[in-house]
């Protein structure tokens, strides 16, 4: 039985981003760790679909995200390939460059109103 999986390596044909490339999610992965240690983050997860990758952040693991941390794989302009939305999916600030956009933001300063 053979398989149908192919393994794609240094094809110039073949550029399209599917995920977040090993950079951005360290930057990620280091926010995160940060606001762990802290308290205010517990759980995250990742949603994958074909306009965009989100890294979804939780308070609690019964709630709906209180971050989501975008990827746009088709932007329009530059500044929409990066964005980060609040909980009720309203953007909160844009960029082309994720760890530009993550030093904007004062985490600290954002508050949950229930």
């Amino acid at each position: 039985m053979r398989s149908k999986f192919r393994l794609i390596v240094n094809n110039k044909f073949y550029k399209k981003e599917k995920f977040f490339v090993k950079k951005e999610l360290q930057t990620i992965l280091d926010l995160y760790a940060k606001k762990v240690s802290s308290g205010d983050w517990k759980d995250y997860g990742l949603s994958v679909n074909k306009k965009e990758i989100t890294f979804d952040v939780y308070q609690r693991t019964s709630e709906k995200p209180i971050y989501r941390i975008s990827k746009n794989l088709n932007p329009k302009n530059k500044t929409e390939k990066f964005y980060v939305l609040d909980k009720n999916g309203k953007i909160i600030k844009g960029s082309e460059n994720l760890d530009s956009l993550i030093k904007k933001i004062e985490w600290s300063n954002l508050k949950l109103v229930k």
